[in-house]
């Protein structure tokens, strides 16, 4: 049986490649507890596994996904990356540069002390620092060594075994640190001090606890009866007498008349309006009961995005976006919610917008017409991706990879990986200051990186798999203890850094620059968790973009300062 698949696989590797791709996320969505390996590190390992068949896959397979995969990456956070360069967030910005630094420094360290290969220095990063690009910036600058193609391939090997190793506790470790020893040293509450800093962000309100949904307003359409006040008003009239409220639609003998300002309530008309539930509740004197709505009567709204734009609300808060829009403009229409970089931002009224925010609101259309222009653009139902931009983009990204520097007499290049990273960064920043240019939907982007990053990595492994097992006797014990390190020892050296030099002293914003300066997900996902609410967004996505960028980086520079090869006696 197995001799027919290997004959199948030499026939069609690619086969190979799709099936390592189903099985390695089937593995990774088993559960230990409450941790999950995930679709990638599962790729990665059932990738060498099945390697040992000895599968041979066209090169040229790694480099172009990995290109798609980074040049997603970038453009995500080209946006939030380039913001987060001000003075406002310079300490944020210092300790996710020194986070990354100091994760540098103790590879390094690891890899002089105990004699590592370059190959394996750079798998010891990319786990350890839980940042799967740096397997793809380290295997093209493999590639670019004047070493044999058989050193090249058990570096490659080395890559990716000392990833499989270390990325397990890579994962786990800052979970542990940033959810349970810090907080336990410090003496912190995280839920207790996630809703205090809630509290000082909506100006002393106070904040839903856990399964609660936090909001500035509560939404709710209802049906009301007129009184004898409001026969003969217009609709202008009644909207006037509400707060944070709008009449919707007027039913008259069962059917719903179309809503002008001018039109005249008459008696027996129901009024359908949609606002804020305390409005609803306190009524009007233009107002009776609220009732059923009449059998077949409905009312259609749109959900729309804007992005934020405007340059009159960059670094302004939810506050000063109320106040901005008078009463007669916002009429009718609801904030639901608001995303950065795909991730929901706590609604209280001290948080501040940034460019290339997304802005969530729900209203009749033309309400929405009224009040977008004011704050940006609106993302089409149907986006497009800008091909022609995207082209461009990824032709500088791998031009930019091919320019070499010398770093204390060893060249050093970004190559195409490295290359388009920077490419995507500056790209998406341009879509995000000019919104008719370089789209590139979430959804595609979402797929370029994901499915990109899994492509890449079940080729490094179903490559490395005949040297990969050679590499595990030799330094597997070894290389779990040192990845424990490069996990740990950043974590918390740049904590103390940060809380005593930058006087991060908040320990919500503490621990967020903590998983945020590691790009850690998982971190941040249990950090979220044990807020209770979404207060570590905000320092997580400025030391996020950051990291990934710097983390990224590394690889090339491990692969350059490290000089030892495995065949180096």
């Amino acid at each position: 049986m197995l001799e027919h698949i290997d004959s199948l696989f030499d026939r069609v590797p690619e086969l190979a490649l799709f099936i390592t791709i189903a099985l390695g996320y089937t593995f990774g969505k088993l559960k230990i507890g409450n941790f999950v390996l995930g679709g990638i590190a599962g790729t990665l390992i059932l990738a060498v596994l099945i390697g040992q068949l000895g599968i041979k896959l066209d090169p040229g397979v790694k480099s172009i996904f990995f290109a798609l995969f980074i040049y997603a990456v970038g453009f995500q956070g080209g946006p939030q990356f380039f913001r987060s360069l001000n003075l406002q967030s310079l300490r944020q910005l210092i300790s996710a540069f020194v986070m990354c630094l100091v994760g540098l420094g103790c590879v390094l360290a690891a890899a002089y002390i105990f004699g590592l290969d370059r190959g394996t220095a750079a798998g010891l990063a990319a786990g350890g620092l839980t940042q799967s690009a740096i397997i793809g910036t380290a295997g093209e600058a493999i590639q670019r060594l004047n070493i044999s193609d058989d050193v090249k391939q058990t570096l490659e090997a080395n890559v990716a075994v000392g990833y499989a190793i270390c990325y397990i506790f890579g994962s786990l470790g800052p979970i542990i640190v940033a959810t349970w020893f810090l907080p336990t040293v410090m003496r912190w509450d995280i839920r207790a001090e996630a809703k205090k800093l809630a509290a000082s962000m909506s100006g002393g309100k106070p904040t839903p606890g856990p399964g609660q949904a936090e909001v500035i307003r509560s939404i709710d359409t209802r049906v009301f009866e007129i009184s004898d006040a409001a026969v003969g008003k217009d609709v202008h009239a009644i909207n006037a007498t509400l707060q944070d409220a709008a009449v919707e639609a007027v039913i008259r003998d069962g059917q719903s008349t179309e809503v002008t300002p001018d039109i005249t309530i008459q008696d027996g008309d129901l009024l359908v309006i949609t606002g804020v539930i305390e409005t609803l509740a306190a009524g009007s004197p233009m107002l009776g009961s609220n009732v059923p709505a009449p059998r077949g009567a409905s009312l259609i709204e749109e959900h729309r995005e804007i992005i934020v734009t405007n340059k009159d609300l960059i670094d302004r808060t939810l506050k000063d976006l109320h106040e901005h829009l008078d009463d007669d403009t916002r009429r009718g229409v609801f904030l639901t919610s608001i995303k950065r970089l795909g991730r929901d931002l706590p609604l209280l009224p001290d948080v501040q917008l940034h460019r290339g925010d997304e802005i969530h609101v729900t209203g009749r259309p033309k309400d929405l017409d009224r009040v977008q222009p004011k704050i940006g653009y609106k993302i089409t139902a149907a986006p497009v991706t800008d091909f022609i931009f995207f082209g461009i983009g990824m032709t500088v990204g791998i031009l930019v990879g091919m320019i070499t520097v010398r770093l204390g007499g060893v060249p050093i290049s970004l190559g195409a990986g490295g290359g388009c990273l920077l490419s995507g960064l500056v790209f998406g920043w341009l879509r995000a200051v000019h919104p008719r240019f370089a789209a590139l939907p979430t959804g595609a982007s979402n797929f370029l990186r994901d499915f990109g990053l899994a492509v890449f990595v079940a080729a490094v492994g179903l490559t490395a798999g005949p040297k990969a097992w050679e590499s595990i006797k030799e330094h597997g014990l070894l290389l779990l203890g040192l990845g424990v390190a490069v996990t740990i020892v950043p974590q918390i050296v740049v904590f103390y850094f940060s809380y005593y030099v930058l006087r991060i002293r908040n320990p919500i914003e503490a621990l967020a620059c903590v998983v945020g300066g590691r790009s850690a997900n998982p971190g941040f996902a249990a950090l979220l968790n044990k807020a209770g609410n979404a207060t570590p967004v905000v320092t997580f996505t400025i030391t996020y973009a950051v990291a990934n960028v710097f983390l990224t980086l590394w690889g090339p520079v491990i692969i350059g300062l490290v000089t030892k090869n495995p065949s180096t006696p």
